[in-house]
């Protein structure tokens, strides 16, 4: 791997080389504090900064190779081969790939993409595999997965350079399966170019990531190209909107295998019957017609909705109908999605013990409105919901927050990760969505606080949704991350209740 040389890795492209084409690529940054010497330094341009302005620091620290999109003057002793390139990251992408000899074609790589439902759909698909024999890996919001070894993770997508390293690993580890959520911005940044597919599947669309993308169509577009001529692969959509109907169109055009997945009964994986419980999902599904029943421990609509996905991936990965529903009764539950926040025997109150929390990561209108219509159909009770809106991210989505909030009997309107934005504008922003519903809102910018005023509302019987953050473990004030985790502080707000 270490003795490739640039005109090797760059055999078959548009790039230019400047130099020694037999210079050997030893390894591949696209960071310069982390360049080794005889690394390619990629100059991938970025959204707050310009990768070729750090090209001295990375020839200074030892890179032989430079990827560029123009020529740049560098100093030292140090001889540099120039790759002169039109897109440095799909470069980089390519670089990586070949680098780490294309390890992706060694597995079998599920690429799921939605704005709700990614991190869910992926659990489902690695459990599937894994309970059925496969030896898996995962990659998403959540974490990074190889064969039972869990790492953490940046990005929901990682950059081109980290991934094709992360699916070397994967390789070499033995995986056969890798179930990954990639994102909007990743596809639009050519994260996963030239990575091979086996499924790609399509969640859903709704409101989020506007502040990047300006437009739902571009914001579409980007989402789409995982089921273009780009990655060719089996396809899993959900029909639900025009959106996934616009996907099936495209893929059957191009003559792709597809499955659809939705509430209509012209899906190819569909609900049949549906029965909710507090803790589990009695369903039968309509499986190309065949009619498949089964439970799994998981709550509400949009988990039917993950669930139909998984089910769809699972069978375009080859594995039979009933070995999926059999894998899926026990699948465990997903970190911080409709988790639920339960007391150890003999710890709090009567009362903190017969009211239901939950922590939920929806930070769109439409999670939130998904996450208080499952709650709302395990709950006796009234529901009250905690949330708030990121900083730095998205403004236009944060009055339609506000709005589907109202579907609780009262919210309380929190800072989510303010960053570097002011909590009380981000506050402002989303009560401007809730002046409809007069006195069923309350503000308390202090996260913990505004919890446990959730809390000391609620009565036996009652629901409290813990929206925004779900599994993360932290809260980003400024540029400084604070450790904050929604469900220790329910659980500690809980044990303390009455006493």
């Amino acid at each position: 791997m270490t003795d490739r040389t640039c005109a090797e890795l760059f055999d078959h492209t548009h790039a230019t080389i400047i130099g020694d084409a037999d210079r050997p690529i030893l390894g591949v940054a696209y960071r310069s504090d982390q360049v080794s010497p005889g690394d390619a330094f990629c100059c991938i341009v970025g959204l707050k900064a310009d990768g070729h302005a750090f090209a001295q620091d990375a020839v200074d620290r030892g890179a032989t190779v430079l990827v560029v999109e123009r020529m740049l003057e560098v100093k030292g002793d140090n001889d540099v081969t120039f790759i002169l390139v039109n897109d440095t990251r799909k470069a980089m992408a390519h670089l990586a790939a070949h680098f780490y000899r294309m390890p992706t074609q060694d597995l079998s790589l599920v690429g799921i993409t939605g704005t709700n439902g990614k991190t869910t759909t992926a659990h489902l698909v690695e459990h599937i595999a894994s309970t059925l024999g496969k030896t898996t890996g995962m990659i998403g919001t959540v974490g990074i997965d190889i064969a039972g070894k869990a790492l953490p993770a940046d990005h929901t997508t990682p950059e081109s350079c980290d991934l094709q390293h992360i699916f070397a690993e994967m390789r070499d580890a033995g995986c056969e399966v890798v179930a990954m959520e990639v994102s909007s911005h990743a596809l639009d940044l050519d994260r996963v170019w030239d990575s091979t597919f086996a499924v790609t599947a399509f969640t859903n669309l709704t409101q989020d990531h506007l502040d990047y993308h300006k437009t739902f169509e571009a914001y579409f577009a980007a989402k789409r190209r995982l089921f273009s001529a780009d990655y060719p692969a089996k396809r899993v959509i959900n029909i639900d909107s025009t959106w996934g109907e616009r996907l099936v169109a495209d893929a059957l055009e191009q003559g792709d295998e597809v499955i659809t997945t939705g509430f209509a009964e012209n899906a190819d994986v569909h609900p049949i019957e549906i029965a909710y419980d507090v803790a589990r999902t009695r369903i039968v599904l309509g499986v190309r017609g065949e009619a498949i029943a089964f439970e799994y421990p998981l709550v509400g609509k949009f988990n039917v909705e993950n669930v139909m996905t998984a089910f769809g991936i699972a069978l375009e990965l080859g594995f039979a109908p009933h070995d999926i529903a059999r894998a899926l009764s026990d699948v465990p539950p997903v970190p911080g999605r409709i988790e639920h926040v339960m007391l150890e025997a003999g710890e709090g109150s009567d009362r903190a013990r017969e009211i239901a929390v939950y922590v939920d990561y929806a930070h769109t209108p439409d999670a939130i409105e998904k996450a208080l219509a499952s709650v709302k159909q395990l709950t006796k009770g009234k529901t009250i919901v905690v949330f708030g809106c990121g900083g730095d991210r998205d403004a236009t989505k944060r009055p339609l927050m506000g709005k589907a909030a109202l579907a609780a009997d009262f919210a309380v309107v929190t800072s989510d990760n303010p960053r570097t934005e002011l909590p009380d504008a981000i506050i402002e922003d989303i009560v401007a969505g809730m002046q409809e519903c007069g006195e069923r809102f309350s503000v308390e910018p202090d996260r913990k606080r505004a919890i446990e005023h959730a809390l000391s509302l609620a009565h036996p019987g009652d629901s409290v949704l813990i929206a925004g953050k779900g599994h993360e473990d932290y809260q980003i004030i400024g540029t400084t991350k604070h450790p904050f985790d929604d469900r220790a502080v329910a659980r500690q707000a809980l044990k303390e209740l009455d006493q």
